[in-house]
């Protein structure tokens, strides 16, 4: 079977708090740590009430510090919102002091609302510039790997730390954009299939297509993130996903309220369009005992071809998020792979 691994937005539950979501991430990547997971990637996200997941690039030396075999990185850091530099400053810090352990992934868009990005981005743009400039700093991004072209104002200033290399890049993405662009330089790819409209299909089958060995990758290496809920029992796994339903019709309200509580979610009053959604949403949700999602999330990873699953597990209850990681990685096997 091929790897799995773990995407982590540090959900704030209506029955936790902001700093204890940070705290339910330090505590799950240790306890995933030892089921044989390979990576554990951590998402940028600004002003969200039900996120605490502004500034990956700490919790990634967090994380990293606290264990042994994971590979830890971004999920991605949203390049609109760095200065280049400032990004590979601090990832070649990270790879320094974890040599061979950390992942850049990089993503295009702000992770928040309009406002809260013109507040993040305002200082590095002159007055009145607008527009997507992503290709411009993911240019700039490699530059202070590779080196600037001759005459370059930037060519004579050090990254530190000195003799460093920038760690593994991916690139992030929910649609066809990111898959083709990673692939025609070279990079590894993440499809966001949690939160897209768009089938995977297509977009992964776009960067393979169009992969071009580069120095920044030899062969595709192409990640499908998935939202999966595992439980005892393919009924159990269904009052789980409960709260995560529920939030997912809230944010497609534009509410970004914590993750309801079980409780919450079992009473509230589903009208019959809201049902209806929760039907259609089926196929980004995947739920079920450990058999059920080995054979589902096996198949959809076939038949996409993708080389690594990356799990999204929403569930307010951290006793049940940690079963669940440790059911399905059971169910696919890496644990024994990994003894």
């Amino acid at each position: 079977m091929i790897p799995l691994s773990v995407l982590d937005l540090s959900f704030v539950s209506s029955e936790s708090t902001p700093a204890q979501a940070l705290h339910d991430t330090l505590a799950l990547a240790r306890h995933v740590d030892g089921l044989g997971y390979r990576r554990y990637w951590l998402a940028e996200h600004h002003a969200l009430p039900n996120v605490a997941s502004p500034a990956p690039e700490i919790m990634i030396g967090q994380i990293a510090a606290a264990t042994r075999h994971l590979r830890v990185g971004s999920g991605g850091i949203m390049l609109p919102n760095h200065a280049p530099l400032m990004v590979a400053e601090r990832f070649r810090v990270l790879e320094a002091l974890f040599p061979g352990r950390i992942d850049l992934g990089v993503g295009r868009a702000p992770g928040t609302d309009g406002v809260t990005a013109r507040a993040l981005r305002r200082r590095e743009a002159p007055s009145g510039a607008g527009g997507d400039d992503f290709l411009d700093r993911l240019q700039e991004l490699l530059f202070w790997d590779g080196g600037f072209p001759e005459g370059h104002p930037f060519a004579a200033i050090p990254v530190s730390p000195a003799g460093v290399p920038l760690p593994p890049l991916f690139l992030l993405g929910s649609s066809d954009y990111g898959a083709q662009l990673a692939g025609q330089i070279g990079a590894g790819f993440a499809f966001a299939q949690h939160f897209s409209g768009l089938p995977a299909e297509g977009p992964m089958r776009d960067y393979r297509h169009l992969f071009r060995p580069s120095r920044l990758g030899t062969k595709p290496h192409a990640i499908l993130a998935v939202a999966a809920i595992c439980a005892e029992t393919d009924a159990q796994a269904e009052r789980l996903a409960a709260s995560a339903r529920l939030s997912t019709l809230r944010r497609e309200r534009g509410e970004y309220l914590p993750l309801p509580s079980l409780a919450e979610a079992e009473a509230y009053p589903y009208s019959a369009s809201e049902r209806a959604r929760i039907e259609r949403g089926r196929d980004q949700l995947h739920v079920g005992a450990p058999d059920t999602l080995r054979a589902r999330l096996g198949a959809l990873a076939e038949s996409v071809q993708a080389d690594e699953l990356m799990i999204v597990t929403v569930v307010p209850d951290q006793a049940a998020r940690r079963a669940s990681y440790g059911l399905l990685s059971e169910a696919w096997g890496v644990r024994a792979e990994a003894a």
